[in-house]
């Protein structure tokens, strides 16, 4: 008797082990699957779109195939003949937490002409045409407002398809990973942006070596002027600052951290008297507050590593422009001009200035 009580507890035990595992399993799986999520790029040849977003961080996994085409199971052959409807594209498993579908996209534009039909760079065909193809429903508005705001930017109208995922095969083992096992093999994408995609979502406290400096710090390094904008929210006199009226290309930083936070391409002249800009390099690197200081309603613009007072967004900006207008501070800001950005450092910003057709 006292031999089956004793086996009795075993198995007990050995079954609320179990038990045990396989809850940890499924927890392990349902985060898992919260940290993932997928969307799938068509950008033209799929050996350099495949390689270009394997370079930034928090993309997880890539797989090269085909998507959205009428037949079943193509293979490269088949594709090739431009006949199945089917386009060469790069399945993308990313971390949401650690980089956004708005950020997805914003490089993917990179690496593309958006207004050229069914061809990118020498490779000309449907299966070449550019396509985002989402499988969450709930990524659609993302994508086609993203779109709508690029579209601002070009003459010529888009011919990006925005469509949900209806089919995507594999490709043949040897595209996968092509540019890993083939280093000079053939790429439509220059080698530029390979390193810029590497360094766009890089770990913040590499991005910024002088991280926020100290109180006393600041007040050491920065003029008065620029102490009392950046630290107490002053603002500068219109028309007598630094930049209003600067027109050389180049990048403006932070002047507390020195991040890069807007590009000449985008500043414009509103006539306020203050540098004004269609969009910052990087949406993520601001922090837009409610501001209702001097009885008006407006939305500050603060610098997220420097916590720097840099000015306010309005959206009476050019419509072409996606309608926006930064209005900043001349003296939050440094100027680097073009020809120096590499010897100070942002030499991967210089992809910033390639010419839109």
């Amino acid at each position: 008797m006292e031999m089956k009580k004793v086996n009795v507890v075993i198995l007990l035990g050995i079954a609320l082990l179990l038990c045990s595992a396989s809850l940890n399993a499924q927890k392990k799986t349902m985060t898992k699957t919260l940290e993932q999520k997928e969307i799938y790029f068509a950008g033209g040849c799929f050996w350099g779109t495949e390689h270009f977003f394997k370079q930034i961080r928090g993309v997880l996994a890539t797989e090269v195939g085909y998507a959205n085409g009428h037949t079943q199971n193509p293979s490269y052959e088949d594709v090739k003949t431009d006949k199945t409807g089917f386009a060469e594209t790069v399945k993308v498993v990313y971390n949401p937490e650690v980089i956004s579908l708005d950020r997805l996209l914003d490089l993917f534009y990179k690496t593309i002409d958006p207004t050229s039909l069914n061809r990118q760079g020498n490779d000309i065909g449907s299966q070449y045409r550019t396509g985002i193809y989402y499988q969450d429903t709930a990524d659609e508005s993302t994508i086609q407002a993203s779109l709508t705001l690029l579209a601002k930017s070009y003459d010529k109208p888009l011919t990006i398809e925005c469509q949900s995922l209806k089919n995507f095969y594999s490709a043949e083992d040897y595209h996968q990973d092509y540019l890993d096992k083939n280093p000079s093999g053939y790429c439509h994408i220059s080698l530029d942006l390979f390193k810029y995609a590497k360094e766009a979502n890089a770990e913040t406290d590499k991005q910024a070596q002088i991280a926020k400096l100290s109180n006393e710090e600041l007040k050491k390094k920065l003029t008065p002027i620029q102490y009392a904008v950046t630290q107490k929210n002053a603002t500068e006199q219109p028309f007598s600052n630094e930049y209003w009226d600067e027109k050389r290309d180049g990048i403006y930083v932070d002047i507390t951290t020195g991040e890069a936070l807007f590009v000449s391409t985008d500043k414009f002249d509103s006539g306020c008297g203050w540098p004004s800009f269609s969009k910052p390099i990087d949406e993520s690197l601001l922090l837009e507050l409610e501001d209702s200081s001097h009885n008006m309603k407006r939305t500050e613009v603060r610098s997220k590593l420097g916590d720097a007072h840099l000015g306010h967004v309005f959206n009476d900006g050019p419509k072409e422009k996606g309608g926006l207008r930064y209005c900043i501070n001349s003296a939050s800001l440094r100027f680097i001009p073009k020809e120096k950005m590499k010897e100070e450092g942002y030499a991967k910003y210089l992809v910033l200035f390639k010419k839109k057709k």
